[in-house]
Order: C-alpha cells, then sequence, then structure tokens
C-alpha cells in the first residue's frame, strides 16, 4: 500500500468482491478512482468511507440487520436471502450490495415465506437447512407466488436427493458451503439474465 492509495487487485482483496464489480462500482461514481498509467489507484479512506455509507442504520423501532429489508432502489434488481447463519447472510449483503442488488434477508424460512408474500423478488438465494421450514419448502412457495423467479441455493449439506429436487424445482444455480463470493455474483448475474 502506497500511502493509503490501493491497487486494483488489493481492492479486490479488500471488499472481496470480482473485477466487474469493481469497475461497476467506479462507472457508477461510487468509489473514486485515479488513472496512474495503465493501473487504477483507490484511496483507502474513500473505499472505507463508502463502505460506512453502505451499512445498514440501526434507528430505534427498526428490524435488526438479520431481518431488515430495504427500501428498493428503481432499476436494481431485489434479493431475499434466506439463511439461518448470520456470518453467511451479512456476507451476502455486503457482497450483493456492492453489486448494486437490493437485499432483504431472512434469517429462517417462515421469515422468507413472509416477506415472498409482501414483496416481488427478482431472485431468491435460500439455504436447504434451515430450523422450521425448509429451503425446499421456500422454493416451492416462491414458484406459487412468481412461477418465473430465478433461486439460488447455498447449502452446507448437500444430498443426492436434495439436489435431485432442487433440479426438479428448476433452482439456477446450486452452490455448496464454503462457497467463494465471485463465483455468488456470476451465479447472480446468470440468473437475473445480466
Amino acid at each position: 500500500m502506497d500511502e493509503g492509495f490501493l491497487t486494483t487487485e488489493e481492492v479486490l482483496d479488500y471488499l472481496h468482491v470480482n473485477l466487474r464489480t469493481v469497475y461497476r462500482l467506479i462507472k457508477a461514481g461510487k468509489i473514486p478512482a485515479v488513472r496512474v498509467g495503465r493501473q487504477w489507484r483507490f484511496r483507502k479512506r474513500d473505499i472505507d468511507a463508502w463502505l460506512e455509507s453502505q451499512r445498514p442504520r440501526a434507528t430505534r423501532g427498526s428490524a435488526p440487520s438479520s431481518t431488515r429489508a430495504v427500501a428498493p432502489v428503481a432499476g436494481r434488481p431485489r434479493v431475499l436471502v434466506a439463511d439461518d447463519e448470520a456470518t453467511i447472510r451479512d456476507l451476502l449483503s455486503k457482497t450483493l450490495a456492492l453489486a448494486e442488488y437490493d437485499v432483504d434477508l431472512a434469517p429462517d424460512g417462515r421469515t422468507a415465506l413472509e416477506r415472498l408474500r409482501m414483496i416481488p423478488y427478482d431472485l431468491l438465494i435460500t439455504d436447504l437447512k434451515m430450523p422450521g421450514v425448509d429451503g425446499l419448502a421456500v422454493i416451492r412457495e416462491a414458484r406459487r407466488l412468481k412461477a418465473d423467479i430465478p433461486v439460488i441455493i447455498i447449502t452446507g449439506c448437500s444430498t443426492e436427493a436434495s439436489a435431485i429436487e432442487a433440479v426438479n424445482l428448476g433452482v439456477s444455480g446450486y452452490l455448496t458451503k464454503p462457497f467463494r463470493v465471485p463465483r455468488v455474483l456470476a451465479v447472480a448475474a446468470k440468473a437475473l439474465g445480466e
């Protein structure tokens, strides 16, 4: 690092995103970048300020971040992430927000079903094994509400039977934990036809 500046490779590592996402952020004016020869340089404090601006603000009476719903921005895909692991929800929320998706979170299948009934989502990302209502039940209900909703499954305990049922339900992607964030972004973009 040179006096608070990051190279493109350092930004990729720092934000845990792919090159395409960084270029989208530059083009959208979200993170300032300076062209030095054939390379980009980023001021670390600008990156940190932008990350801070993306962090959900906790206000009195607001829903906890594990179940929050964000106000949609016109033209941005709206994604529901359902997973009982807070670290997975937070990682996906941060990553998808960096890629300019509006993200709502659900800590379990029951909450995911409530959100699906209230809000028209463009993409559903769900864990298969959750307490109470499992991911397959969430997918079935999502399909009942919006037959063409793309679905990505993320699971830590994949079985052949659940994989077959997921394929039969027409999921767009099937990822096994641990997964790489760029892979999730690529699958999300493909599922949304980007």
